[in-house]
């Protein structure tokens, strides 16, 4: 993630008009002159229409503000390995007991190999004589991340690995954050090196947290420690709520698993695929240095293919282009790096029977992923050896995959691209205004892939209905210039309240709750517009400068099907607007039809957890629904009219 200004001067509206549609009279300089209703002319006769790409918009996931780590991954348990951390040992484990009773440090005896440390945890006190354990033992609690959301009547899987000099007495415990209420609770009298124990909760807490003790004097190991719900999706390990947010969207692509993250600030921290696939106790985890904590990488390579699968959106893998934000690796030394890719190709699509397939199979999912856009590297065409490690990685990847769409990080819409690529990547920070005028950007250029988008500054705060309304002008643009641009995303997609790395953002959520920005309300306009097509628009008649406006026909099903026009009003005024559509070979049932609102009082207006529909998609009736209809379009708005259509005869 990185700032790109947008900012130069455009000549909005002339773009505008050749495009069809319209731009903020903010950007222009143009006002309203009177209460002139605007007129929409609609072609909607079947030689205008232009089909949509099928991928056309998505969704973009990356490792910050905790939006995989205490996130979308289900781990309840914070630093799970027990890996050493800054600023304390073992952070966020904690001691229950004083240095009297309980004596704990981290030696490197683990029996895993990618990661050799385990917690060691000597029990000084015993359950008689004169150094008495207190009241419930001593030992080790994690909270997790900011507090375990433990419901009463959830199963929990719990998995930790123990060994022992001698007898082993431990209390495997889901508490209240003080330890006071027991919310679930075994024990273990057996020496095992793996324990698996299923606990039901017997309450609610939203602010909990495991924890491990023992009165009996001894030496006790731990390693690997998680706390996994059961309920997670298909038992995939994604949170249910979070993962229905996604869907909800109707992503055709993910994009994953950055962003900076991929990159790292130094190589030394950059996600690398191969140790994050396997059994999870066997990955050893990385410092995401980028945004500045510790990632178990249970959500790893395979965990991203298999929510592409389940979200039924087409994976797009970036991969590290031997460059981080302070080092890089010389293309003369860039093979490790080709031969890393081409592994991950064969992981994720090669037969069971081959190398890398027979990982991913081993991992329960034998049948290939659908994997066909490799980007290489984040922002890194300016680095000083991006374009030949890009070269090394293009003719590896055509050579032995000559299907893939290989994506490059050099912006091609100033300027013809001096290597090959199947699609470039363009990232677009800036101002509402900015976003606005950048529809005509994609006028001349080869295929565009905006991975990144987003209204950021004063404009967005923590997700304004104002960026909303910018940001869903500028994805009007892209439908009508969606012959060059094959692809789109958001960014970033999720953040974890208790880590705001990075605003604004579309789904804010904390370890029970949950809500959509006005962005993530904004997108769902969109979730029929890939492999839509779209049709001619012309706004005419005031205040056409300050609508922006586009029409699709989708089918929701075989027999249904809809026309739908959106409409942009950035003023602070309500417009009256007639809509007339023309060379529909449908007729109009109204009484199917219906019509969608995003609005609030003020522009800069958000939702929190305290109002978290503030600023919401609202449908209702549209019982005035025809090829010739007057609407009123609500101050700050997106308005979406959706006309049923009588069944056709042939597919739209």
């Amino acid at each position: 993630m990185a700032s790109v200004d947008a900012t130069r001067p455009y000549s909005c509206l002339l773009l505008y008009s050749l495009l069809g549609v319209c731009t903020l009279r903010h950007c222009c300089g143009f006002g309203l002159e009177d209460d002139q209703p605007a007129t929409l002319l609609i072609d909607a006769s079947p030689q205008s229409a232009k089909k949509i790409p099928d991928t056309l918009f998505g969704i973009f996931f990356e490792e910050i503000n905790h939006a995989g780590a205490g996130g979308l991954w289900a781990e309840l348990v914070n630093n799970r390995g027990i890996v050493p951390n800054i600023p304390s040992n073992i952070d966020p484990w904690s001691i229950i007991g004083n240095e009297s009773s309980v004596i704990v440090s981290t030696d490197r005896s683990s029996c895993f190999e990618l990661n050799k440390v385990a917690l060691k945890m000597e029990v000084v006190c015993d359950n008689e004589g004169p150094n008495t354990c207190p009241p419930g033992g001593v030992g080790i609690y994690n909270p997790g991340f900011w507090g375990m959301n433990i419901q009463e009547g959830k199963t929990y899987k719990v998995i930790l690995y123990i060994r022992s000099l001698g007898p082993v007495n431990i209390s495997v415990s889901l508490t209240s954050s003080d330890g006071l209420q027991t919310l679930a609770s075994s024990r273990i009298h057996v020496e095992l090196e793996e324990i698996e124990l299923i606990l039901v909760s017997k309450a609610t807490n939203k602010d909990s947290r495991i924890q491990l003790t023992s009165n009996a004097k001894g030496i006790i190991w731990f390693d690997q420690v998680s706390v996994m719900p059961l309920d997670t999706y298909k038992g995939h390990g994604f949170r249910q709520d979070l993962f229905e947010m996604l869907a909800d969207l109707k992503p055709r692509f993910l994009r994953f698993p950055g962003g900076s993250y991929v990159e790292g600030s130094w190589l030394s921290n950059a996600f690398r695929w191969k140790p994050t696939v396997g059994p999870w106790e066997e990955r050893s985890g990385h410092f995401n240095d980028v945004w500045n904590y510790w990632t178990d990488d249970g959500l790893g390579y395979f965990e991203f293919l298999q929510l592409a699968e389940d979200l039924g959106a087409t994976p797009v893998w970036v991969f590290n282009s031997g460059i981080s934000h302070n080092d890089e690796i010389d293309t003369l030394d860039i093979s490790s790096f080709v031969k890393d890719l081409l592994d991950s190709i064969e992981f994720a699509r090669g037969s069971s029977s081959s190398t890398w397939g027979s990982v991913r199979a081993a991992m329960g999912h034998p049948k290939p992923f659908d994997l066909k856009y490799v980007a290489i590297g984040n922002q890194d065409c300016s680095k000083k050896n991006y374009i030949g490690n890009y070269n090394k990685f293009y003719s590896a990847l055509k050579t032995a995959y000559p299907d893939i769409n290989v994506i490059t990080n050099c912006d091609a819409s100033s300027g013809r691209l001096d290597h090959p690529a199947d699609l470039y990547d363009l990232h677009v920070y800036t101002s509402a205004n900015s976003m606005i005028s950048m529809a005509h950007h994609f006028d001349h250029t080869p295929r565009a892939f905006v991975s990144e988008y987003a209204v950021t500054g004063r404009d967005a705060g923590r997700g304004s209905l104002l960026a909303a309304l910018a940001q869903a002008a500028f994805l009007i643009g892209l439908e009508v210039n969606s012959d060059v641009v094959e692809m789109a995303s958001n960014a970033p997609l999720l953040v974890n309240d208790n880590d705001w790395r990075f605003t604004p953002d579309a789904i804010v959520f904390n370890s029970w709750q949950l809500y959509g920005t006005p962005t993530y309300w904004m997108q769902q306009f969109f979730t029929e517009s890939s492999g839509a097509v779209i049709f001619p628009i012309k706004v005419v008649s005031n205040p056409s400068n300050s609508l922006v406006a586009s029409a699709i026909k989708w089918r929701c099903s075989e027999d249904e099907i809809y026309f739908r026009v959106k409409v942009v009003n950035v003023l602070a005024k309500t417009v009256s607007v007639k809509i007339s559509v023309a060379g529909l070979d449908a007729s109009v049932n109204p009484l199917m039809s219906f019509k969608t609102v995003l609005t609030s009082i003020n522009p800069m207006d958000e939702n929190s957890f305290g109002e978290p529909e503030k600023v919401t998609a609202k449908e209702m009736s549209f019982p005035s629904a025809s090829t010739e209809m007057n609407a009123l379009l609500p101050a700050h708005s997106l308005t979406s009219f959706d006309l049923f259509l009588a069944p056709l005869t042939s597919a739209s």
